[in-house]
């Protein structure tokens, strides 16, 4: 596969992830931090610092909306549910 295709299936595939996070929101973002070690805000970073090593001025605020598809204030008022403590203590056990 030459570079640019590459890119490009890359590229597809990241907007599925994507996709696929949005068609999947009662997902919580503890709940990916448990299993998988990321979550959404882990991708938002990651599309922040992408965007800055390649001169582009994108903000945490900035890369959250497009990971969310919407302010990321309005995306926890509607879908964010708050973490229970069984939640909580699993994470804390994963990072231990």
């Amino acid at each position: 596969m030459d570079t640019q295709t590459r890119t490009e299936v890359e590229a597809a595939t990241f907007r599925r992830l994507l996709q696929h996070l949005d068609q999947n929101r009662n997902v919580q973002n503890i709940e990916l931090m448990i299993t998988a070690d990321f979550c959404r805000n882990c991708i938002s970073k990651w599309y922040m610092t992408a965007a800055q090593e390649r001169g582009e001025a994108v903000d945490y605020d900035q890369a959250r909306e497009m990971v969310y598809g919407m302010p990321y204030d309005e995306w926890k008022a509607a879908y964010q549910t708050e973490a229970t403590p069984e939640q909580m203590a699993e994470f804390e056990k994963r990072r231990g």
